[in-house]
């Protein structure tokens, strides 16, 4: 095996094992308004390695994209900024929950609404990916 093949296949290994550390539950997202385009999603990243999980991204097929949000607190006012990221400290939890950290999801390609599923796909710092199918639920959940 020359050093080229065994970097690609450490690299595989490093990344399956970053990924087994993470463990996501609770992942859903709200069904659409009707006439809207865009919706929020909900999780919780749990971190069971020894070391800090940096979400960097998450994709969809089912949305054209969807940004890393959290609600802040600014001049008297909740607004809504971008993250570039979120870290999961070892160890740690981290959830993503209605008027805190969330996801934001635009363009939906197809209209979605309670008991549909959508398949996402959380990227890592270390260039792992996790899959995940979220349930689609009803506004008020």
């Amino acid at each position: 095996m020359n050093k080229l093949s065994l970097m690609a296949l450490l690299s595989l290994f490093s990344a399956a094992a970053f990924s087994a550390s993470v463990q996501l539950s609770e992942v859903k997202v709200r069904e659409l308004l009707p006439g809207r385009s865009m919706t929020a999603g909900y999780l919780t990243l749990e971190n069971t390695g020894k070391t800090a999980v940096v979400l960097t991204g998450v994709t969809s097929p089912a949305f054209a994209e969807i940004e890393l949000h959290e609600h802040v607190h600014q001049d008297g006012m909740m607004k809504m900024q971008q993250l570039q990221q979120v870290e999961v400290p070892a160890g740690g939890t981290v959830t993503f929950q209605p008027g805190g950290l969330h996801l934001m999801l635009f363009n939906a390609k197809t209209a979605l609404k309670a008991g549909d599923k959508v398949a996402l796909s959380f990227q890592f710092s270390d260039g792992s990916s996790t899959e995940h199918q979220a349930d689609v639920v009803a506004l008020a959940q």
